[in-house]
């Protein structure tokens, strides 16, 4: 017995992308990026701010860092919190030590629970990004668009108080989006998001409401996915960026064509005791090769992409 004919009819079937979200588009194909001054690879360092709820709903689905026993689940909700309150200060402490500089992806709610903490993340001047309200207002298929969308202005409303520059990035919380939030982050006024990692470099992102631009956040290499997830020791978390480095620079200076090394830092992780010197470690790596780097805010590097 075979399938109706009708199964297989689908309007948008073409060679390439089944979908008007983005065009088909191989990085081998295209026409070279080139970064400011010459350099080979550019460099996007991100700081993830998060509020993890003592008490989740879990709509949608809970992200990883969640809470996990019963409730009051202290033993991780403080974890959690050691990011804010220890690990930052750390983390920030090494970039500064090593001459670069990141962007903050925050959740809308630290604004609320940790004025204090937002004042000192907009004296450094680094670029925000929203993150959403915080790790328990993930978006997900279903999700009422109207409450996704204050989910959205809740978010922008709280952090721009505090915010060196209007805020054009997103970052969702787990990266988790809805059939509708690239609209909703258009109609926003949001100019790119860091969700979907299916490049490596920045790419044009339609939507019903205007453009977005996507610009890829590395999951393989994010702290909390390589010792976290995967299991793997502190030292191979260096060693793991390291390589990339290597890689992508001599990929880059092959083929005349930039390449992106995107970092994704959470302070509760890499900012404990036992690792922040293996973040050091990999900092400095970078530092000590400013000449090849371009270390940039990732608006910067969307404009220069362009």
């Amino acid at each position: 017995m075979s399938l109706d004919p009708s199964f297989l009819a689908y309007p948008k079937m073409r060679h390439g992308m089944d979908h008007e979200r983005y065009a088909w588009s191989m990085l081998a194909q295209r026409a070279p990026v080139q970064w400011p001054g010459g350099k080979p690879l550019a460099l996007w360092i991100n700081l993830s701010l998060e509020h993890f709820p003592l008490n989740p709903k879990g709509e949608g689905f809970k992200p990883h860092g969640s809470m996990v026993m019963p409730y009051p689940d202290l033993r991780h909700y403080t974890l959690r919190d050691y990011g804010n309150r220890v690990g930052v200060f750390r983390v920030l402490d090494a970039l500064k030590a090593n001459g670069l500089q990141a962007s903050l992806a925050i959740n809308g709610e630290l604004a609320q629970r940790y004025p204090a903490l937002l004042r000192r993340l907009g004296a450094t001047g680094f670029e925000f990004l929203a993150h959403g309200w915080n790790m328990d207002s993930v978006h997900y298929g279903g999700l009422d668009p109207a409450r996704e969308a204050g989910f959205i202005a809740d978010t922008l409303a709280a952090l721009a108080p505090y915010a060196p520059a209007p805020i054009t990035g997103w970052l969702s919380p787990a990266r988790s989006q809805s059939e509708n939030t690239p609209e909703l982050l258009a109609a926003a006024g949001l100019e790119w998001f860091g969700d979907w990692v299916n490049d490596e470099l920045p790419y044009p992102f339609a939507t019903a409401n205007g453009p977005l631009t996507s610009l890829p956040l590395s999951l393989e290499l994010e702290d909390r996915f390589i010792v976290g997830e995967n299991l793997h020791a502190e030292s191979e978390y260096a060693d793991q960026i390291i390589d990339a480095c290597d890689f992508l620079l001599e990929e880059a200076q092959r083929t005349g064509a930039g390449r992106l090394l995107a970092l994704s830092i959470h302070p509760w992780v890499m900012g404990q005791p036992h690792r922040i010197k293996h973040l050091e470690r990999v900092l400095a790596y970078l530092s000590a090769r400013a000449g090849l780097i371009w270390n940039a805010a990732p608006s910067q590097i969307i404009a220069a992409a362009r």
